[in-house]
């Protein structure tokens, strides 16, 4: 079971809090059990598991990206400029595996699946594949 996801970031650099669509899809579908990938099909945005209760989690997180990887930086090569978006996205991976019990994701309290724009804003898409 497969589905694509779209989505228009706004900002250049951003955390957006896809559980509930993840989660909607999921009952949907009627799943109640199994393992779910979540996977960016772009190589400036990835996924992340983190807090969603503050939401200066997002913003600090965001900050010392910015700070790790800098979007000028004169030694980089790469013709498009945004090096430091293929770096963040490579820090937090392109994707996540989750597990889906009693129709949820499992995910512990203070936690959300967050997709991340690094090199925005832009049209985006992901897929989420369901293994029962």
């Amino acid at each position: 079971m497969l589905k694509t996801f779209h989505l228009k970031t706004s900002h250049h650099d951003q955390m957006i809090d896809v559980t509930n669509e993840v989660e909607s899809w999921i009952r949907e579908e009627g799943i109640k059990e199994g393992i779910i990938v979540v996977s960016s099909l772009h190589t400036t945005a990835g996924f992340t598991v983190n807090e969603n209760a503050d939401p200066d989690v997002k913003t600090d997180m965001l900050r010392r990206f910015r700070e790790a990887y800098p979007w000028d930086d004169p030694q980089d090569r790469h013709m498009e400029g945004n090096t430091a978006a293929h770096m963040k996205t490579s820090t937090v991976g392109h994707s996540q595996t989750l597990i889906i019990e009693n129709g949820k994701l499992a995910l512990g309290t203070w936690q959300g699946l967050y997709f991340c724009e690094f090199d925005g804003p832009r049209q985006r898409k992901f897929v989420a594949k369901v293994i029962q």
